[in-house]
């Protein structure tokens, strides 16, 4: 099969998408942590019903406090392999809830934009999309007295001029910020310092091709990461994608950490300038992309930490891929 570099529409408009992308993003996340850190983290996992077929959905999702009534959330979204389609993206929701049964069972309606990046079957090869949604949802969650939730949650998401579906799933989810009572906490725990100072983190993993395949390879990252404000943190670091790309990637993050400070949480986005590619991606367009990414880091003693961190390569020529990485970090 030969991987096409056809544009599709939705990629002709990447240059002012991205930027919209990463300001909208940022803004919202930005908005959230000035309130309140992320209190609960939840993954779902169910089926997955679109207009023509079925597949599976699953996601990762963090949910935040803004008082009784009142709840923000992040989700990295993924709507599975419908034929033609693999899409997935973030996910910025508000939710209005209402809390029963002492506060054990909470009814939520949510709503929010959805950042898509789907892979679509074009003649014998494929293009790589990206594009705006919306997600309507609604969650019910049951909470433990020991921080564990049992949630289930049914999911619209709609597209214009694209596939939509329904998603029902079923989630565990964790009380990051001990409760202190029952059921969630309304606000999430005040911060008085910084959650990074100085880090240096080596990682290795896989590359994976955001085509109708699959293709892996091996990647790696060494980056330096300093921590800006009591939320956030920035990062400079080298990612190497196996022989098809490498380059430089600069990125804000929206850090939290728990436990004593030894969990530490963050989501970031900002640009990669590749230094080297393959032969598809040596045009203009293919040197500037966008990096959009989870990571967590567990200190093991003061100094070293062990952090994972999947990044999404957001690109403009059909190369989006997935990097998974691992390593140890340096805190100084």
């Amino acid at each position: 099969m030969r991987l096409s570099s056809i544009q599709h529409p939705a990629s002709r408009k990447m240059k002012k998408t991205m930027t919209c992308a990463l300001a909208v993003t940022a803004v919202a996340l930005s908005t959230m942590s000035s309130v309140a850190g992320a209190q609960e983290f939840a993954l779902y996992g169910g089926a997955l019903f679109s207009e023509h077929d079925h597949s599976y959905s699953w996601a990762m999702d963090y949910t935040e406090g803004f008082g009784k009534y009142l709840a923000g959330s992040v989700t990295w979204l993924n709507e599975g392999h419908v034929p033609g389609h693999h899409r997935d993206g973030q996910l910025v929701q508000i939710w209005g809830r209402l809390p029963l049964a002492q506060r054990r069972l909470v009814l939520a309606l949510g709503i929010g934009p959805y950042r898509y990046y789907d892979t679509e079957q074009e003649g014998m090869g494929y293009s790589n999309s990206h594009g705006w949604g919306f997600v309507y949802s609604a969650r019910a969650t049951w909470y433990s007295s020991q921080r564990w939730t049992a949630n289930l949650q049914v999911n619209r998401v709609q597209v214009p001029g694209e596939m939509s579906n329904t998603a029902v799933m079923l989630g565990v989810g964790y009380q990051l910020d001990a409760p202190g009572g029952t059921g969630a906490r309304d606000f999430a725990l005040p911060r008085d310092h910084k959650v990074t100072n100085n880090e240096v983190d080596l990682m290795a993993g896989t590359s994976i091709l955001n085509s109708l395949d699959s293709q892996h390879s091996f990647a790696g990252e060494i980056e330096y990461r300093r921590g800006l404000t009591n939320f956030l943190d920035g990062s400079l670091g080298y990612l190497y994608e196996g022989s098809h790309r490498n380059g430089v990637a600069a990125q804000l993050w929206l850090t939290r950490a728990f436990f004593s400070d030894r969990l530490s949480l963050g989501i970031g986005a900002g640009p990669y300038a590749a230094v080297h590619q393959s032969a598809l991606g040596n045009s203009g367009d293919g040197i500037l992309s966008a990096l959009v990414s989870v990571s967590a880091s567990y200190r093991i003693t003061p100094h070293w930490a062990a952090r994972v961190t999947w990044n999404r390569v957001m690109t403009r020529y059909d190369r989006d891929t997935d990097t998974i990485l691992g390593g140890i970090g340096y805190r100084f």
